[in-house]
């Protein structure tokens, strides 16, 4: 008892804690490791003495990629200052089912970003819409959107894959209805593509405040995501994308399953095993609103974790070493966190066992309090401090993983998900 109680206890630490801080350390000695190799002194000579947004107006002059990528790469961040004439062409892609309320906005925001218009075309597919959607996509027919109709509901892959054969640029960026882009988002991603080794680039999802304990959970959960990133990031690649916000150049794009559940780990899993880099960038930020019910947020997690199995079981050779550079890096931020519900239990149930011992007793005592503040949580919301919410938003979440099994194993996977409330 004492082997599966210590084993289901590194389990649990390990992913949770001991994998955030080994990636904390390996991204900080990459980092170190990249300054040992200065930038070349044409590009140090003409960069000396200027503070860091003197940089940002001085990069603009530069007229070689190389060298304004290696300046990108010295300050950090994208600064997307590129001239019109350097700029790729880009399709904004976006799948739509049922969004008279915000469709409109939506494609307002999409047509203010900060890219020039000779060099930008708007794909939206609708994907079956039965309310208004299809009529106010129509009345912007005149302002360039092109548009693909499906009358009978075939999923949001199957609309992506229409959407990507009728593109005719070099890069595709991905969105969604419900979130609003900033204006520089889209300049801020393509610029990384200046780097030949880049085939896919994440931005940042924000969630506008909400002080419900729904909100609270999901602030934090994308809090401590975009960290993973970040670090994965800098080492070599990100696990998976931000489905409202991402880019990849269209030469590495793979048509993605019609059953497929998460196209923005999918595609980015698919272009890293071809030898290129997937990576975060804060400078392309997006903006979301959380679920108007728990019900919404953990209904919406489930669909996610059962995704994770659903392209464990497609493509296996993720977690082969043997086969895949960032298998350790699965394992660690994906598989694993699908499996600590289990050792939750067996964490519990093999203290249980040790009572006749001091030690565990005293953590057995730990582990009810933790649970007992969960369940305190669960009935009594608003009415408590906001600490006592993270065993429930640990729990929730745990809770909602074993869920997503359960619906991958006993469940016809559906891409025609119904959306949360907002």
């Amino acid at each position: 008892m004492k082997i599966l109680f210590w084993v289901s206890f590194a389990v649990i630490f390990y992913t949770y804690v001991g994998y955030p801080a080994a990636i904390s350390v390996l991204a900080g000695c990459m980092r170190l490791l990249r300054r040992r190799f200065p930038l070349p002194r044409r590009v140090r000579r003409k960069m000396s003495n200027v503070t860091r947004n003197d940089r940002i107006e001085r990069l603009a002059s530069f007229r070689n990629d190389e060298d304004r990528w290696l300046l990108m790469r010295e300050g950090g961040g994208s600064l997307a200052v590129a001239e019109k004439d350097e700029l790729p062409f880009v399709s904004m892609i976006m799948s739509v089912f049922n969004e008279e309320g915000i469709i409109e906005e939506k494609i307002e925001n999409c047509l203010k970003v900060d890219y020039p218009k000779d060099k930008l075309e708007i794909l939206i597919g609708s994907d079956g819409s039965t309310d208004r959607t299809n009529e106010i996509i129509g009345r912007y027919r005149d302002k360039g959107i092109k548009t693909i109709y499906v009358e009978e509901r075939r999923g949001k892959p199957f609309i992506i894959n229409r959407l990507v054969e009728a593109a005719k640029s070099e890069i595709l960026f991905f969105t969604d209805a419900r979130q609003e882009m900033e204006e520089n988002a889209l300049k801020a991603l393509v610029w990384n593509f200046n780097d030949k080794n880049i085939g896919c680039v994440s931005g940042e999802l924000l969630y506008k405040r909400s002080s419900s304990i729904t909100g609270r959970g999901v602030g934090a959960y994308w809090r401590y995501e975009k960290y993973l990133r970040e670090k994965e990031s800098d080492i070599h690649s990100m696990i998976g994308a931000t489905g409202a916000i991402y880019a990849c150049r269209r030469s590495l794009f793979e048509e993605l399953p019609d059953d497929i559940i998460l196209d923005d780990i999918y595609t980015p899993m698919q272009i890293v095993k071809k030898g290129y880099r997937a990576i975060f960038d804060r400078d392309a930020r997006a903006y979301d609103v959380v679920g108007e019910t728990p019900r919404d947020e953990h209904r919406r997690k489930i669909r996610t974790l059962s995704g994770n199995y659903q392209l464990f079981f497609k493509m296996p050779q993720m977690i082969n070493p043997f086969r895949s550079r960032l298998a350790l890096q699965i394992i660690s931020h994906k598989a694993l966190r699908l499996f600590v519900p289990f050792f939750m239990v067996a964490l519990f149930l093999s203290n249980a066992a040790l009572l006749g011992e001091p030690f565990y007793g005293v953590v057995f005592v730990a582990q009810i309090i933790f649970y007992a503040t969960a369940v305190l949580e669960a009935l009594f919301r608003r009415r408590i401090k906001k600490i006592f919410g993270l065993p429930y938003l640990f729990c929730l979440m745990n809770f909602s993983a074993l869920m997503g099994l359960l619906t991958f194993l006993f469940k016809r996977t559906n891409v025609t998900w119904k959306k949360a409330r907002v």
